[in-house]
């Protein structure tokens, strides 16, 4: 098995009818899609159990983080990625992922690059990916988890598994936890990834926004007090690496319109602004 996707759910069964679609029309590469789901109750038991996509867990959990671990210690992949409800694999993301790994024996974990997009599944912005430097992890992790893999011997070597203590930021602490265990990390250049801005996403949630406070509060002296230098900073690598770059291009994904086929996105005018909402994408 090349492959272990972990998506962990709770209530978004038409978001996770997506996703998992987007998983399963990935070509060239064997994989298990594991879809962790906690009890929901808006009709996703109705119909995941038989899902012969997947294989389904249904069980009550201790939030996100948690049930991704409990997916991980279920998985049977050589690589390991977690894929929430809200997101999807564009076409041949997995191919290129395994690709990228097996060019590079030695890396340990891949870093990609994901589009968000509205609940139309038109564009919003880009989100590029680059190997986070120690320096600058207490205030910048250039990375969305939607485009995150890495091997199974992260798990088995390093026990590197997601905080549960932590509701919506565990993906950024476990890259400081990669970081200081000196871990191998390298960047695909390509969209493997989107990401869906539903409006309820547990990064836009208040209980995010607090986490978040709370780590500005833990950041040593120096990362408090030279924030506006370490800002520059990782805006001059950013830009010198064509993260704020990016030609017209076209982007294919499953929408709540079309859940049965692929509809394909052409962005005229891409933006790395998140806050900016773009329209500019429009079914091709």
């Amino acid at each position: 098995m090349k492959f272990s996707v972990v998506t962990p759910s709770f209530r978004s069964s038409s978001w996770l009818k997506l996703c998992i679609a987007s998983v399963a029309d990935q070509e060239g590469v064997s994989f298990e899609h594991l879809v962790q789901d906690a009890c929901s109750d808006d009709g996703t038991q109705d119909w995941l159990p038989r899902d012969s996509r997947v294989k389904a867990c249904i069980e009550k959990d201790q939030g996100m983080y948690d049930a991704i671990n409990r997916g991980l210690r279920r998985a049977a992949g050589e690589i390991l990625s977690y894929l929430n409800a809200d997101e999807q694999y564009l076409p041949g993301a997995l191919a290129a992922v395994g690709e990228a790994f097996d060019r590079e024996p030695g890396l340990d974990i891949l870093l990609a690059d994901s589009v968000v997009v509205d609940e139309r599944g038109e564009f919003i912005c880009c989100r590029k990916s680059l190997v986070p430097w120690a320096l600058l992890a207490w205030t910048f992790v250039p990375m969305t988890t939607a485009s995150l893999f890495f091997r199974r011997r992260v798990l088995d070597e390093f026990n590197l598994f997601f905080d549960t203590r932590w509701r919506g930021i565990g993906d950024v602490m476990w890259m400081r936890d990669a970081l200081r265990l000196k871990l191998r990390i390298g960047v695909l250049r390509r969209y493997t990834s989107a990401f869906t801005e539903t409006g309820d996403n547990l990064s836009l949630s208040a209980g995010f926004l607090r986490e978040r406070e709370l780590t500005v509060r833990m950041r040593p002296w120096w990362a408090q007090g030279f924030r506006w230098p370490l800002l520059q900073l990782h805006r001059a690598r950013a830009l010198f690496n064509g993260v704020y770059a990016q030609r017209p291009f076209t982007y294919s994904i499953y929408t709540r319109e079309h859940p049965e086929r692929r509809t394909d996105f052409f962005v005229a005018k891409p933006t790395a602004i998140w806050w900016q909402r773009h329209s500019q994408a429009k079914p091709a």
